[in-house]
């Protein structure tokens, strides 16, 4: 076969994407057991009351010659509705390098035992792209819920981002650049805009003299952030600034919820971001799992009081429009 005919070939393959390193709750649990013996992972077994949707194409890219098709798994109530949910989408942690949507299913699941739509959502990673294209990718996603917001009764008004660790950094970026058309060039006629941000355990900052002691640590060759950036911060600094959500807020900042661990390094440029915040008059609420190590969320009997605090804020922020029609689920 010519070259120009293999190419053609591999060009109608969907590419597979490269093998990260581990990150998912059994990895982690190895890791956490002995220290936290009490500690088990969080169910993915979907109830007879929630509906599963998975392995839905929610954007397309290119990597090379190659076609990556980025999937969402939905998690919605089986009942149908008499008025359109909120929807939130979920993104995964990894160190921008690893890390599987499923990691949040056990948490989207319990969201939609409590009437949300929820999304979990694979994203392109460091080793297939650098930053920023993960934003791009979860604004892909936002506005794939909105798209198809009357297929599965969602408030097109009503949608959040959240996410953990890595994830959590992209959510909160995700949404802090609300109308940043150079976030999204995939912007069309659906709007990618977000109403509420959930930041789990995710980096505000990562420019901090104490931030960079982690983030830019020279014995790693590279940092995960530095893989992500294609550089240290001594030589792509304004791409870090650029990266820390912390330094997009700005009047009409979507409201803000932080559901932290006990370990500080992941809160770094919180309490700046949150006094940002207040003075712009946005609401924001910081919500302590005490006594826990990073990734929490994907752990009984952490995960209960992670869905409550999210559930509470986003009842606040996001209530039912007293305006919507009703649109029931897709059977």
């Amino acid at each position: 076969m010519g070259t120009a005919l293999l190419l053609a070939a591999c060009a109608a393959q969907p590419v597979k994407p490269p093998a990260p390193e581990s990150y998912t709750a059994e990895t982690t649990y190895a890791k956490l057991a002995a220290r936290y013996p009490f500690i088990r992972i969080a169910s993915r077994t979907v109830p007879p009351s929630v509906r599963a949707v998975t392995d839905v194409t929610y954007v397309r890219r290119r990597h090379g010659d190659l076609r990556h098709d980025l999937k969402l798994d939905l998690y919605l109530p089986a009942a149908a509705g008499t008025a359109p949910r909120a929807a939130i989408v979920f993104v995964h942690g990894g160190g921008w390098r690893a890390g599987v949507r499923a990691n949040f299913a056990p948490m989207a699941i319990r969201m939609a035992e409590r009437g949300y739509v929820a999304a979990t959502i694979s994203y392109r990673l460091s080793p297939e792209a650098p930053y920023p294209a993960a934003i791009h990718d979860a604004k892909a996603a936002v506005r794939w819920v909105r798209a198809h917001a009357p297929d599965y009764g969602i408030d097109p008004g009503r949608i959040a981002i959240a996410g953990g660790s890595a994830g959590g950094q992209i959510a909160a970026l995700t949404g802090v650049t609300n109308g940043e058309s150079r976030f999204d060039p995939d912007r069309g006629n659906v709007a990618s805009d977000v109403q509420a941000i959930v930041n789990i355990d995710g980096l505000s900052d990562f420019t901090s003299e104490e931030a960079r002691k982690y983030e830019d640590d020279p014995a790693k060759q590279p940092s995960s952030a530095g893989a992500w950036f294609g550089g240290r911060y001594a030589e792509k600094a304004a791409l870090w600034r650029d990266a820390s959500p912390l330094y997009h807020v700005k009047a009409g900042t979507p409201p803000m919820l932080f559901i932290v661990s006990a370990q500080r390094r992941f809160s770094l440029g919180r309490d700046e971001m949150t006094e940002r915040l207040r003075a712009l008059g946005v609401p924001n609420r910081v919500v302590p799992v005490p006594d826990t190590p990073h990734s929490f969320w994907l752990f009984d009997p952490w995960l209960a009081p992670t869905v409550e605090a999210a559930d509470a804020f986003l009842k606040e922020v996001i209530p039912p429009r007293t305006d919507s029609p009703g649109l029931p689920p897709a059977a």
